[in-house]
């Protein structure tokens, strides 16, 4: 057995709470390029957020969790990291394949505050302009590449949580 599989198996509660700790984190670090560098996110980049919160909030309840309860809240978890992979694919294929026509120029609270909620949900989704912008890179990835490396690690982590909890 490997270590990381033998952690999994002996402490499911704590990969859950390293997992809300580590959104966090992410979310702080977020905070930061926003409030400190300047960087002004895009539509996609809210929605991977606020997918984000969503996946923290589900992994520090699943943590506190026994019984048949923590494995629901895994796989929730999961299908969140999902979502927010799959925000993430899409504005990081935009920015390898930018649009020619710019059609994403309102950001999201331009667009709640000008649009009734029913059209500007549509349009957050949307995603071009400022949304295949790379306004930051590390180790030549863009944050969007980031985001999705995360978001994919959690979704296998809740894979493996799962799985390793059936054999």
């Amino acid at each position: 057995m490997t270590p990381a599989f033998d952690f999994l198996d002996r402490h499911p509660r704590r990969a859950l709470a390293l997992v809300a700790a580590a959104c966090v984190g992410l979310l702080a670090f977020g905070m930061y390029l926003q409030h400190v560098v300047g960087l002004e996110p895009c539509p996609m980049c809210i929605v991977q957020r606020y997918a984000l919160i969503l996946v923290a909030i589900v992994a520090g309840v699943g943590a506190s969790m026994t019984g048949r309860g923590r494995p629901v809240a895994i796989a929730l978890m999961g299908g969140l990291a999902l979502g927010g992979a799959f925000v993430a694919a899409r504005q990081s294929f935009l920015q390898w394949y930018p649009p020619e026509v710019l059609s994403c120029g309102r950001d999201f609270y331009g667009m709640i505050e000008s649009f009734p909620l029913k059209r500007a949900i549509p349009m957050i989704f949307k995603g071009s302009g400022d949304c295949s912008a790379i306004d930051w890179t590390f180790l030549g990835l863009s944050i969007a590449n980031w985001s999705f490396l995360c978001f994919a690690g959690i979704a296998a982590l809740a894979a493996a949580l799962l799985l390793r909890r059936r054999a």
